[in-house]
């Protein structure tokens, strides 16, 4: 059998908090060694040295489930490093990784300084991005998983899924408990993100490993695609629940009020799930997660 080497680089970010966060994984086999979501420009010179010292001298793909800054922002700096590397995403996101100022200014709108912190994204030349069919020679499957994002993907290597974000948000605590959390930013459809967990849900054989963007690998897909279905519910109907008990709040209260229910209410993210995290940690998933409540109420208001 082939031997392959699986490694999560962290990406950890220059603001407190934005650590153990953005997770890049490295697959390296004989004839081929892939990276999965490079992650934001400003820390591909800490990536390179890390690959050098995985004795990553040739990288052959750069893969991304989507091209969001934490993920892709660093794609064109990664192949100047590397380059004989080539890049695939979804085709949505082709145009905008060859002509990123849309994606640039998108990012500033939606997270502002945040955006900053990351970097702005280069452009990647044509004539460097690989066909599915590449992909296909190479063994790894392209798996659409829409949701987090319209043009998300997941990717099969084998008995390693790379999931990115179509499943959840997820980290160890200290205390042998997990954190979860669902990632629906606007816009969101709640119908696409189920469809994509449950296509996941439904490989078979299952994959033996699963790689997250944030964070960390699992060992069992179909129980994490259960959990993030039945957290996702419970988030849904608290939403609807605060929305109807508070028709003319702003937009800032409610989703504060939301998220002091799911605090209350929901044991995979609160009852000492969020508390467990330290308190740094703490105040970047309160920021994200109040964007994901966002993307719930966006989805609800668009409900019959």
């Amino acid at each position: 059998m082939t031997p392959t080497t699986l490694s999560l680089v962290d990406l950890d970010q220059p603001s407190d908090g934005y650590r153990r966060f953005i997770a890049c994984w490295v697959l390296a086999r004989p004839g081929l060694g892939l990276v999965v979501d490079p992650g934001p420009t400003r820390t591909i010179p800490q990536l390179v040295e890390r690959l050098r010292a995985l004795g990553v001298e040739r990288l052959d793909l750069v893969l991304l489930t989507h091209i969001h800054l934490d993920h892709g922002g660093g794609t064109a700096a990664l192949l100047e490093a590397f380059p004989g590397a080539r890049v695939f995403c979804h085709a949505g996101g082709v145009r905008h990784l060859q002509a990123p100022e849309q994606l640039w200014q998108g990012s500033l709108r939606a997270i502002g300084a945040v955006a900053e912190m990351y970097g702005p994204p280069g452009p990647v030349a044509a004539g460097r991005f690989a066909s599915e069919a590449e992909l296909r020679a190479q063994g790894v499957e392209v798996i659409p998983t829409p949701g987090h994002a319209p043009h998300h993907l997941s990717f099969r290597v084998g008995e390693i899924l790379f999931a990115g974000e179509a499943l959840a948000t997820r980290m160890q605590l200290s205390n042998g408990r997990e954190y979860l959390r669902p990632a629906t930013p606007p816009r969101f459809e709640l119908g696409v993100f189920l469809s994509s967990l449950e296509r996941l849900a439904a490989l078979a054989p299952a994959p033996s490993r699963v790689a997250l963007a944030h964070h960390g690998e699992v060992g069992d897909l179909r129980a994490l695609a259960a959990r993030a279905r039945a957290q996702l519910a419970v988030w849904v109907e608290v939403c609807r629940r605060q929305r109807a008990a508070r028709p003319s709040a702003p937009e800032p209260e409610l989703v504060e009020a939301i998220f002091r229910r799911l605090l209350a209410e929901d044991p995979a993210f609160g009852q000492d799930a969020f508390q467990g995290l330290p308190a740094d940690i703490q105040t970047r998933e309160e920021f994200y997660v109040k964007n994901s409540l966002r993307g719930l109420l966006g989805y609800l208001a668009l409900q019959p």
